[in-house]
């Protein structure tokens, strides 16, 4: 037995049995929908009020021409400044919820494996193991160092994708290549089987001679992250079990297409196009056993963005699955062979 710090409570030497529930808290999503709802009526009907005490006094006076002319300039600026503050106050309140989520999640995502790797630790300080359960501690020792890294470098690419406009390379990548990669170390990550993430092509692709035929020309490590980014959501957020499709498709010779889509909890409409704010996460399906930052979406939308592309999402609801569309530019010479 070994006792979980800050406890009087035991715990036995199985890994498989330990009651990490203490640190494995579900992520909280702060939301502050009132105080906007607030803000925007209380601006709203200020700006009502001045607006009809302005005309009213334009009415009064409509023949004193001078003072109605500055009356008009007046109000004018008065209602214009009560919009304006009422925008940046909305905007932010929420950014502040944003952070906080964020915040929240990360520390989530950093205490989990921490105090893990630290039972793991105490273990093998106070106790004699065998040297298979040794093996088996350091082998789940290392998939908590690796999450840690994940959410590290979310939060360091995150911050990369706001500063740089464009690519630092532009070299030529074969982007169907690089997503069957994707796929195949997903599935490892992950644990799936073949028939949990499907692959197609479209016919173009597929009777193509010239590998070039989904040549994107990009810097292939951010590329590859973004698709990564895209297969992990998809999975992150299908709890009742894992069956996602994945389309390479070029619809015409300007533009190669990815869509990932899954089966999982879906996005209610109004907030299709949040998803891809920076530190956003959509209370309704934010579970809380999800793991995430907030991040991973708006890192696709900021290296989509930066490779002369978009990204979007479609869903017909919570509960009805998504679909995440990326499209990119194809190189001059892709383009020709199409």
């Amino acid at each position: 037995m070994i006792y979980v710090p800050g406890t009087d409570d035991p715990q036995p030497l199985r890994p498989d049995t330990w009651d990490l529930s203490r640190y494995n808290l579900g992520v909280r999503i702060i939301s502050r929908q009132k105080a906007i709802y607030f803000f925007l009526t209380f601006g709203v009907l200020l700006a009502a009020v001045a607006f009809a005490v302005g005309s009213g006094w334009i009415i009064l006076n409509w023949r004193e021409g001078i003072k109605v002319f500055l009356g008009i300039i007046f109000f004018g600026a008065i209602v214009a400044g009560l919009v304006l503050n009422t925008i940046f106050l909305v905007r932010e309140i929420r950014r502040n919820e944003q952070h906080d989520s964020f915040i929240n999640a990360v520390t989530h995502e950093l205490k989990t494996p921490i105090a893990s790797i630290r039972l793991y630790l105490q273990t093998l300080q106070r106790r004699e193991v065998d040297e298979a359960q040794r093996r088996q501690f350091y082998a789940l020792m290392l998939l908590d160092t690796e999450r840690l890294m994940h959410t590290v470098e979310q939060v360091l690419k995150a911050g990369e994708a706001a500063q740089k406009k464009t690519p630092a390379l532009r070299l030529p990548v074969e982007f169907n290549t690089l997503v069957r990669e994707c796929l195949e170390l997903a599935r490892t990550r992950h644990h799936l089987q073949a028939a949990d993430l499907e692959y197609m092509e479209s016919s173009s692709l597929s009777s193509a001679q010239d590998g070039n035929a989904a040549e994107v020309l990009g810097d292939p490590d951010e590329l590859r992250t973004a698709v990564s980014n895209l297969l992990d959501n998809a999975v992150k957020y299908s709890p009742d079990g894992v069956h996602i499709s994945v389309e390479v498709d070029t619809p015409d010779p300007e533009r190669i297409v990815l869509r990932v889509r899954d089966r999982g909890v879906g996005i209610p409409e109004h907030e299709l196009k949040r998803i891809f704010k920076r530190f956003y996460r959509v209370t309704q399906r934010s579970l809380s056993q999800a793991k995430g930052t907030g991040l991973g979406l708006f890192i696709v939308r900021s290296i989509a963005r930066k490779h002369g592309g978009r990204v979007f999402a479609e869903s017909a609801g919570a509960g009805k699955g998504t679909t995440v569309t990326m499209e990119l530019p194809r190189s001059a010479g892709a383009g020709r062979v199409a």
